[in-house]
Formats: structure tokens, C-alpha cells, sequence
């Protein structure tokens, strides 16, 4: 079976070598790369343009949709690997990835594992980066910083959505969740993935999410959930009755139970671990909050983004 691999770049210099490595270090490696840059001005470009046999595409302004679209279309094999060029892969990922596919999936669904760079990330991670032995194959989204598929599978989802900035592999995973097609959990398949460093980057990452989600139409049970319980906690604060504050305390722990186990395995020292059980809570209010505001700007711009046809919303 031959496959190619396509990723996107933008201004990713720091990090474009350590992926570049680490798909030469692929036990299976692919039959040919193809990453498509949208217009770096950090020196990614001659990163990539010095790399001997690599397919190298140049589309200033050019979204990640666009971006994977192209390097799609210009790939020679009817099977494609698909990262994020961020990304280290573990040296098993294609050998695993590729597995599923041979077997005859439509798609195999690779994971991902956090690059850890100090406690925060440590606690960000915990919050929605499950282990990979968390995942249930008939349930889980994947990313497509790891993931596989065959070019027919790509051709009935219609491409990726060009008019979608954010949150375009979600949007293919719920077309191929739709159209029944074959995926499958390939959990030896690891993508390395790199947190962003501070607070503020994290933030305006997870409301870019949930902006993506708005304007594609995307969870809007999961949103509702949000905003009702969120309301529900407000309410508790000011009321002079004590049971919805006992309610709310115990609705709080049992929602932020899975990070905390994740992040109490995760973590080394007992004091980092006791740290947590602060940090996560009040990691998970941040991120949610994110979630809130990015969900709330994406609902004003939905109508003029998503495109005539376009389901109004995916569950």
C-alpha cells in the first residue's frame, strides 16, 4: 500500500524541523510528503525548500482547508496520511495508522498526546486529551493532526470546508459519521502535539474552538449544556438558600473528575498532584469560559460564513 502524507505550515520554524525528523524516523515511512505553506515570512519556507524529496506548495493566505485541499489534490496515492506540521510523531505512527486501512477502513483514527512543557500544559492537557485508552472507537472525533483515510473518503465528505477557519477536521468527522463510513481507532498511532505556553494563548485558542463549532453549526447540545449549567452555578452563588450550593459543589466535582485522574497519573511530584487539585477546577472554569465567549462572537458571523446548503447543526 502506498500512501502519502500531507500536512500544512505557517510560520512554523521553530518547529517544522523536529516534525521533519520525525517523519524520517517513521519505521513505515510514506511513499511521498506534500506540505502546502500558507505564506510564512519566519524562514519555514527554506526550512522546507532544503529538504530533499519533499512536495513543497505555496498558497499565501491560504486557511488550513485550503492548505489540506491542495496538498490532497496534488498527492499521488489514494491513501493519505494527514498531521500537523507542529507535530512529532511517534516513530510507530504511520506503521499503526496504516493499519486499519489495510484492513479496510475507510478511515483509521489516530490520537494524540500532549508535549508537556511545565504544569500548566501538564493541567491543560488533562483537560481534553484523554488517554488513548479512554477513547471509545464508536464515539471518537478525531483530530486530523492524526488520522488516515482513504481519497474516497475525503471526496464523499465534499473536501475539507474552505469556508471553515476553525474546527474543519470535526466537520469531516461528523460527513463521515453521517455517510456510515468504516472508522476505526488505531491507539498505537501517536501525534505529539504542542500546548500553547500561557494563559492568554490558551484562551484565545479554545474560543477559536468554539467559535468554529458556532459558525459550523457543530455540538450545540454539548454548548447548550454550557450555558445552562454555567447559569445554574450563578443562580446557586446568589441564592440565600443553601442546597444549590451544595448541589452545584457536587455537580463541580463530578464534572471535573476525569481531568483530575488524568492529571494525578500524569503528574510526578505529590506536590504538583496537590496542585492540581486546584489548578484543573479552575483551569476547566477558564477554558469554558473561552468556550462561552468564542461560541457567543461564532453564532453572529454563522450566517454569513456557512455556506446555502450547509446542515444548521451537527450533534
Amino acid at each position: 500500500m502506498e500512501v502519502s502524507l500531507i500536512s500544512t505550515v505557517k510560520d512554523a520554524a521553530e518547529h517544522v524541523g523536529p516534525f521533519l525528523d520525525s517523519v524520517r524516523a517513521q519505521t513505515r515511512p510514506p511513499d511521498e510528503v506534500v506540505i502546502v505553506d500558507g505564506g510564512s515570512t519566519d524562514g519555514t519556507l527554506e526550512i522546507l525548500r532544503a529538504e530533499d524529496g519533499i512536495v513543497v506548495l505555496e498558497e499565501p493566505g491560504a486557511n488550513i482547508s485550503r492548505g489540506r485541499n491542495l496538498a490532497i489534490a496534488r498527492a499521488t496515492y489514494d491513501v493519505i496520511a494527514c498531521s500537523d506540521a507542529d507535530c512529532v510523531l511517534d516513530p510507530h505512527w504511520l506503521e499503526e495508522l496504516l493499519r486499519p486501512i489495510e484492513a479496510g477502513a475507510d478511515v483509521a483514527m489516530g490520537v494524540t498526546e500532549p508535549i508537556v512543557d511545565g504544569f500548566l500544559q501538564a493541567c491543560v492537557a488533562s483537560l481534553n486529551l484523554p488517554d488513548p485508552s479512554e477513547l471509545d472507537e464508536a464515539r471518537f472525533m478525531p483530530s486530523h493532526r492524526s488520522v488516515a483515510f482513504r481519497r474516497a473518503a475525503i471526496e464523499a465528505a465534499g473536501g475539507y470546508p474552505e469556508w471553515l477557519d476553525v474546527g474543519e477536521d470535526m466537520y469531516v468527522d461528523h460527513r463521515w459519521r453521517e455517510l456510515g463510513l468504516d472508522l476505526r481507532l488505531a491507539r498505537g498511532a501517536v501525534a505529539r502535539w504542542r500546548l500553547r505556553p500561557d494563559l492568554p494563548a490558551t484562551f484565545r485558542q479554545y474560543s477559536r474552538y468554539a467559535w468554529g463549532d458556532a459558525v459550523a453549526g457543530m455540538h450545540p447540545e454539548r454548548h447548550a449544556i454550557w450555558f445552562a449549567a454555567y447559569g445554574a452555578l450563578l443562580y446557586a452563588l446568589g441564592s440565600r438558600a443553601r442546597w444549590p450550593k451544595v448541589l452545584s459543589v457536587g455537580a463541580g466535582l463530578a464534572y471535573a473528575r476525569a481531568p483530575l485522574a488524568r492529571a494525578l497519573r500524569r503528574l510526578r511530584t505529590p506536590r504538583e498532584r496537590a496542585a492540581a487539585l486546584v489548578a484543573v477546577p479552575a483551569l476547566l472554569a477558564f477554558v469554558d469560559a473561552a468556550k462561552i465567549a468564542g461560541y457567543l462572537a461564532g453564532l453572529g458571523a454563522a450566517r454569513r460564513a456557512r455556506p446555502r446548503g450547509q446542515p444548521e447543526a451537527y450533534s
